[in-house]
């Protein structure tokens, strides 16, 4: 996408919506007759803003080249970024309940406020509700009722505390762990379990046991022996001891089992990968059978986990980290029994935290955004309700906004668009000087077999199996986490569904699967100011074109070309033409790893290589498509700037943002993404075509010499 999922892998790779924001009241509910399309059309016309505390009935209409987002007193050829979106960072502070804000953000925060009138007409008790209304509006409405909410306090999980605390002997954990990982859906909680496309086949889905058990955001952070990174593990154990004290512990006990779990969570961190590690799929590909994964870690019980997590007859399991499990397994063997219930009470407690009442929420609020991300207000209650929904009943909620909003034309035109960008890749590949015949064939293969996905999914998820109860809200979530576990489980063995998307329809975002090798456009990004009708097509090649071309060039960045046209982890390249896209990816590397972050903090290249390529490379393949496209019309200069200067206005302006210095410190370790500022200024440098557009000179810094290109 312009972000990630996941282990260290998946495919989300936009911008930052997710990456600078994470997830009140509730107002009257909107008629089904106020939610109108989204604003699409030429007729188009700016509403006033509607005030914050209420639900949207239309998604607003921003321009994908708004003048006012600019600061034209800014020089484009020292800073483009300052010059496209100086005028938006002045006007667009930081909300105190988010990390950072972004146009991304901003089109998210819109839909989600549209999505709260559409949950609110769905939570009415009406005898006409389809049986989708009626999953996200009983959803909804439960975790609306915060009176419930706080009178259940921690009885929604005592039943797993009760079996946390009933552990007796080490033979059990492999049955405690399997109920816990099935019934939270998670995979940082000792390790992952889940299914996925065998890398050496992907038309099979196999077993995946993947590195995890942290409550930090990475293993770096239990690893770096900096000031900040020392002062981070004191507060993160004051507050593992403070989350064991809600959930029942006696002070002084509280505080020796926080001492004894970060020891734990240190050592299983030292024995995982890095995160640029993990960019090598070679690293993470090691498919074991049964006896082979039992060899491997001695004391766990794999038979006993499989059984009740429900797949028994599994043979084999790639096992993605084998070092960080034989020292998960030592530590079943070295670890007392009562550190690791304490493990397991916490980790259950910060996992379910959100869900229950004021105490733990507030408790989770503080350390994870308040500390770590410098947020300094809760998001209301009606927004993360809103996400909760997304999450768990996506492709339901994700069917009714795309009713309303979604029209065929926009399909269309992006596939046109879609059409035009791979034309010039294919025109770019046959003209590189610096691959041989052979690699270029390969590479045309893998270009042709690519599938685009476009607005939604053609076949929609079923929740038929799904028990939502209106009263019952951290129930719903954990009916949901385990209906979403056994799905993904279920799905071992079994054909694979080329269909299936990882992302739901409102969501702001993007991404290209390498092992699918498709790209994936939800509803919600084609929209403005990311997708205008109401434009011309520079701003509009500019902005989604650019990220079309964004997400095709993840099929060739360092991880994708790994990946053939079936998206089998193959070796496809001559050894000479592989050691040519290393010496160009090397420039990249080069180039932004001499950014600044933050104070001494500099970009960390290597992480964020495949973006920075798909950046560079996804915006020259739109800008050559457009041209292309365009090339015989008789294009003009609109208010005063000409077609050129549009498109790379137009570009810029998807990635106005900013963030607050706790959060560019935490994305600076975990972000595969550059700061905002770098993925415009970094890609413009390399692009002679902007240097002609905005007539820049040799020494300016938006003209590099050399230039950085590999696609």
């Amino acid at each position: 996408m312009r972000i990630r999922s996941f282990f260290s892998w998946p495919w989300p790779c936009l911008l930052a919506a997710a990456a600078l924001s994470c997830s009140g009241r509730s107002s009257a509910p909107v008629p089904p007759a106020a939610a109108a399309p989204a604003v699409t059309g030429p007729e188009a016309a700016p509403k006033p803003e509607p005030k914050k505390d209420q639900p949207l009935t239309r998604l607003p209409y921003t321009p994908s080249l708004d003048l006012a987002a600019m600061d034209k007193s800014a020089n484009p050829c020292v800073d483009f970024f300052a010059y496209a979106c100086g005028g938006w960072l002045k006007n667009n502070p930081i909300p105190p309940d988010q990390a950072g804000w972004s146009v991304y953000a901003k089109v998210q925060d819109e839909n989600e406020r549209y999505l709260w009138g559409v949950l609110n007409e769905a939570s009415q008790l009406r005898s006409d509700r389809r049986p989708i209304d009626q999953k996200i509006g009983d959803y909804f409405s439960s975790c609306m009722d915060e009176a419930a909410v706080e009178k259940a306090g921690v009885a929604p999980i005592q039943k797993l505390l009760d079996e946390i605390a009933l552990l007796n002997s080490r033979d059990d954990l492999p049955h405690l762990f399997a109920r816990l990982h099935v019934t939270l859906d998670d995979n940082d909680l000792g390790f992952g379990f889940s299914s996925d496309q065998d890398f050496g086949n992907s038309a099979s889905v196999i077993a995946f046991a993947t590195a995890g058990g942290l409550g930090l955001p990475d293993r770096d952070y239990y690893t770096k022996e900096d000031p900040k990174s020392q002062e981070i593990r004191q507060r993160y154990v004051a507050h593992v001891a403070e989350m064991l004290r809600l959930l029942g512990e006696m002070p002084e006990r509280a505080d020796t089992f926080a001492a004894q779990i970060m020891k734990l969570e240190t050592s299983l961190a030292r024995a995982s990968l890095t995160r640029v590690e993990k960019r090598d799929p070679a690293k993470l590909h090691h498919k074991l059978t049964r006896a082979q994964v039992q060899a491997l870690t001695p004391s766990f019980r794999w038979d006993r986990y499989l059984k009740v997590v429900g797949v028994p007859g599994v043979k084999e399991i790639n096992v993605t980290e084998p070092e960080f499990f034989r020292q998960f397994d030592a530590e079943l063997k070295n670890t007392d029994l009562d550190t690791w219930k304490a493990y397991l009470r916490w980790h259950l407690g910060t996992l379910m935290a959100p869900y229950l009442s004021t105490p733990f929420v507030e408790a989770n609020f503080n350390f994870y955004r308040k500390y770590l991300r410098g947020v300094t207000a809760m998001r209301p209650r009606w927004k993360r309700c809103v996400n909760y929904v997304d999450r768990d009943l996506g492709e339901a909620l994700g069917q009714v906004f795309v009713e309303k909003t979604f029209g065929p034309e926009v399909k269309q035109r992006t596939l046109a668009m879609v059409v035009e960008i791979e034309k010039a890749m294919q025109a770019e590949i046959q003209s590189l000087d610096w691959m041989s015949p052979a690699t270029q064939q390969k590479a045309m293969e893998k270009l042709r077999a690519m599938v685009n996905k476009i607005g939604y999914p053609e076949k929609w998820r079923n929740y038929s199996g799904l028990d939502v109860q209106r009263d019952d809200f951290a129930g719903n979530v954990l009916r949901a986490s385990e209906f979403e576990a056994r799905r993904r489980l279920a799905k071992i063995g079994k054909p694979l569904d080329r269909g299936e998307w990882n992302m739901t329809p409102p969501t702001v975002n993007a991404y290209y699967n390498p092992q699918m090798n498709d790209m994936n456009f939800p509803a919600g990004v084609l929209q403005p100011p990311l997708f205008d009708f109401k434009l011309d097509d520079a701003p509009n090649y500019g902005d989604t074109g650019g990220t079309i071309g964004h997400e095709l060039i993840h099929g060739f960045d360092d991880e994708g070309r790994h990946f053939d046209a079936r998206g089998n982890l193959r070796d496809w390249w001559t050894p000479k033409d592989a050691a040519e896209f290393e010496k160009r990816a090397a420039c990249v590397v080069d180039q932004y790893a001499q950014y600044p972050i933050i104070d001494d903090i500099k970009i960390n290249s290597r992480l964020t290589l495949g973006e920075d390529l798909a950046d560079i490379g996804g915006t020259l393949i739109a800008y050559k498509a457009w041209r292309n496209a365009t090339a015989n019309q008789r294009l003009r200069e609109v208010d005063g700037f000409s077609p050129d200067q549009r498109f790379f206005i137009g570009f810029a302006q998807w990635a106005c943002g900013h963030e607050r210095d706790e959060s560019k410190r935490l994305n600076a370790i975990t972000n595969p993404h550059s700061p905002p500022k770098y993925r415009i200024n970094g890609v413009v440098a390399n692009l002679p075509e902007f240097r002609d557009a905005f007539q820049c000179k040799a020494g300016q810094p938006m003209v590099k010499d050399p230039v950085c290109r590999v696609w």
